[in-house]
């Protein structure tokens, strides 16, 4: 690797262009972006404050949903916010520390949401194929050693985009055809060769995000078997309708985020404005259907909410 220029330091600042040939769109754009951004967030905090109020709910199942839920709230909240910005009042420059930090905690957080979903996937499979050593599985110290492992492995493996971003020489444009700080639309900017880097940061998504979606396949294919072996029918519907939601959600995040890594490594063709909004996609999807999959559908979830709110009422 040749030694760094010096002689072109780290920009003050870079300028997010937003969607590439979507500008006069970005105002409207935004209404849903911020619609989805306000059920996510009010959803999340929802979940985090019935879990917490009820002791019911203090359950394996739960506390990986509110790992999730607080996760989905850094995700959206590190990008929605600054991204509104861009979009309604045209506020385009962006610190160059800041840019690193928000890449940092996208890079990060998605690798931690990857891990929650197979933690609660793996949940799933041991409450349906083994419900009655459930809890001698899923410890309280077993749920915590999980936790760190997955919050460990994100901050990890994406801890270097910042640093390496940071010690580049950047002598181009100091556009960044993006909504947001993503490693790979600002590492174009730099002026060396960037090939190793570029490598390791979809080498490392790619090995995550893979493994992970093959183990919550495996996870569900074995719940598929032992609900189809269910006695009831209707059993066997209910806990059908369950999975499949579940299904979906995590479906959205990996098709989005693939695509988005695949079209890094062998897109060239795919227009810029469809790949920066899907790549928007894997950031405010899940975070806007998650409260409403694993919480509305909840049973005991929905049941505290309706209580709550008929003493209000009352």
């Amino acid at each position: 690797m040749p030694p760094f220029n010096t002689s072109h330091p780290s920009p003050v600042t870079f300028l997010l262009m937003g969607i590439p040939g979507l500008e006069h769109l970005h105002v409207w754009i935004g209404i849903p972006f911020c619609s989805m951004y306000v059920v996510a967030v009010v959803g999340n905090v929802s979940i985090l404050a019935v879990v917490k109020a009820e002791r019911s709910l203090h359950e394996p199942m739960f506390f990986f949903l509110c790992m999730l839920s607080v996760t989905d709230l850094v995700l959206s909240t590190s990008t929605l916010p600054r991204m509104l910005c861009l979009f309604w009042l045209g506020v385009h420059d962006i610190a160059f520390d800041v840019c690193l930090a928000q890449m940092f905690f996208i890079h990060s957080f998605t690798a931690m949401e990857s891990g929650f979903f197979l933690a609660m996937a793996f949940d799933r499979y041991v409450a349906i194929c083994h419900p009655l050593h459930h809890t001698t599985i899923l410890t309280h110290a077993r749920i915590t050693i999980m936790s760190i492992i997955v919050v460990i492995r994100g901050v990890a493996f994406f801890s270097p985009h910042p640093i390496l971003l940071k010690q580049l020489p950047y002598c181009r444009s100091r556009i960044i055809a993006h909504t947001y700080c993503e490693f790979m639309a600002v590492v174009k900017l730099a002026c060396m060769d960037i090939g190793a880097t570029k490598s390791y940061s979809l080498s490392m998504a790619s090995i995550i995000g893979s493994c992970d979606a093959i183990l919550i396949a495996v996870s569900y294919a074995f719940i598929l078997r032992s609900v189809f072996r269910l006695p009831s029918r209707e059993a066997s519907f209910k806990a059908l309708g369950t999975c499949g939601s579940h299904v979906c959600v995590i479906l959205v995040f990996y098709s989005t985020a693939g695509f988005s890594i695949f079209t890094h490594r062998f897109g060239k063709n795919v227009p810029a404005h469809v790949h920066i909004f899907i790549a928007n996609m894997y950031l405010l999807v899940p975070p806007f259907l998650n409260p409403i999959v694993y919480g509305v559908r909840t049973k005991k979830i929905r049941e505290h909410v309706i209580r709550t709110l008929m003493v209000k009422v009352a």
